[in-house]
C-alpha cells in the first residue's frame, strides 16, 4: 500500500538542508539542543535540574502485519530520547490512513504502538490523524532528563571507542520482503531488531559515561555518523569488517534490492568521506543503506568501553560492537570527517 518503506520514505537529505536553510527559527535562552548540530532531539530547560526532551518521527509501514508495525514506527520514535541519554514520559499519536480501508488495520496499528509505548513507560495522552491515501503512523514524544547528562552527537572524544547497538541492512531487508521473499529466520531477526527498545542502551551508556550519541536511521550509518563528526569538531574511523550486519542483507545486496536512500546518502556524505583500502562495493552499500529503528552509536571512553559492550551484549542488545575511534583532525583528516577503512 505504499511507494517506500520506513525510513527510507524520509526526504532526501540534501533537500531537507535547503528547505531549512535561510528561515529565522528565533533563539531561546533555555533551548539546549536545536536545529545547529542535527541532532537527534531538541532540548529545553526548565530549570537547573530538568530539561524536557521533544522529538517526532513517523512513516510508512516496513510489513505487512499493522501491529507489528505499530510497534517499530513506535519504537523508532522513542529511540531520539534515547539516544539523547533521556527517559521517555509521554507522546502523542500521529497518523494518517485512508479510511475508506478496513479501519481495524489502523486499530491494530494504534494498538502496537500502544503496546510498546508501554514497554517504555511513556504515557500515550493524545495524537492527531489525517485521511490521505497514504498510510503513516508515528509519535511526537516528550522526555526528561537533567541538562548536564545530555548526550548530544557534539560531544564525542578523541580517543573514544565507537560502540554501534544493533546490525545494519533493514532497508535493504525491508525492500526484500516487498519484493522478495526472505527467510522466515532473516524476517524473524530483521523485525525483532526493529522493534526493540534502545532503552536498555541508553541506560548502559549512561551507566558507563559515554560522551556522545546518535541512534542511526534514515540517513545511514554514513549520513549519521557524519553528522556526529562534524558537531563534534572530530574524525570518527570505522573498521568496516567490525561492522554488525544482519542476517540476509548481503543477500540483499546480490538481489540488487537497493532502496533510494543508498544513493541519496552518499550524496548527502560524499564531502565528508575518504575511504582505505580495498573498497568492497557490497559492503559498502550498508554504510549508506537507511535504517529504520536502528541502533545507538555510542562514543565512550576508552576506559569504559569493554565493560560496556559487555553489559549490552549480556542484557539484550547481543548484536553489538565496537566498530572504531575517535581520532583528533589532522592534516590528512580534516574536522568532520568519516574513514571507511576496508582493510582486515
Amino acid at each position: 500500500m505504499v511507494k517506500s518503506a520506513g525510513c527510507a520514505a524520509k526526504l532526501f537529505p540534501f533537500i531537507l538542508s535547503d528547505a531549512l536553510k535561510d528561515i529565522d527559527w528565533g533563539k531561546n535562552e533555555n533551548v539546549l539542543i536545536g536545529f545547529d548540530g542535527k541532532d537527534d532531539a531538541g532540548v529545553y530547560k526548565i530549570s537547573d535540574e530538568l530539561a524536557l526532551i521533544h522529538t517526532t518521527d513517523f512513516f510508512t509501514p516496513v510489513v505487512d502485519d499493522p501491529f507489528t508495525f505499530g510497534q517499530i514506527a513506535a519504537a523508532n520514535s522513542l529511540s531520539d530520547v534515547y539516544a539523547m541519554g533521556g527517559i521517555p514520559i509521554n507522546a502523542l499519536n500521529i497518523t494518517a490512513f485512508p479510511q475508506t480501508e478496513n479501519i481495524k488495520i489502523l486499530k491494530e496499528i494504534l494498538a502496537g504502538g500502544n503496546e510498546k509505548a508501554k514497554e517504555a513507560d511513556c504515557v500515550i495522552i493524545g495524537g492527531h490523524s489525517v485521511d490521505i491515501p497514504s498510510i503513516l503512523y508515528g509519535l511526537a514524544v516528550t522526555g526528561k532528563i537533567h541538562p548536564e547528562n545530555i548526550k548530544g552527537n557534539d560531544s564525542a572524544k578523541p580517543g573514544d571507542v565507537l560502540i554501534l547497538t544493533k546490525a545494519l541492512g533493514t532497508g535493504l531487508l525491508n525492500n526484500a520482503i516487498k519484493y522478495n521473499s526472505p527467510d522466515d529466520k532473516i524476517c524473524r531477526k530483521l523485525i525483532a531488531s526493529m522493534s526493540r527498545l534502545n532503552k536498555n542502551a541508553a541506560e548502559l551508556m549512561v551507566k558507563y559515561n559515554a560522551n556522545g550519541c546518535t541512534d542511526v536511521t534514515g540517513f545511514g550509518l554514513a549520513g549519521h555518523s557524519m553528522q556526529m563528526a562534524q558537531a563534534s569538531s572530530a574524525v570518527l574511523h570505522f573498521i568496516i569488517n567490525d561492522l554488525p550486519v544482519l542476517p540476509g542483507a548481503m543477500w540483499a545486496v546480490e538481489e540488487k534490492l537497493l532502496t533510494r536512500g543508498d544513493k541519496s546518502n552518499r550524496t548527502y556524505t560524499e564531502k565528508s568521506v575518504m575511504n582505505l583500502g580495498s573498497i568492497n562495493q557490497d559492503k559498502e552499500h550498508i554504510l549508506y543503506d537507511p535504517q529504520t529503528s536502528g541502533g545507538l552509536l555510542i562514543s565512550v571512553p576508552e576506559k569504559n568501553a569493554d565493560k560496556l559492550l559487555s553489559d549490552l551484549q549480556n542484557s539484550g542488545d547481543e548484536d553489538s560492537k565496537i566498530v572504531g575511534f575517535v581520532k583528533s583532525p589532522s592534516v590528512e583528516f580534516k574536522s568532520g570527517t568519516i574513514i571507511f577503512d576496508f582493510n582486515d
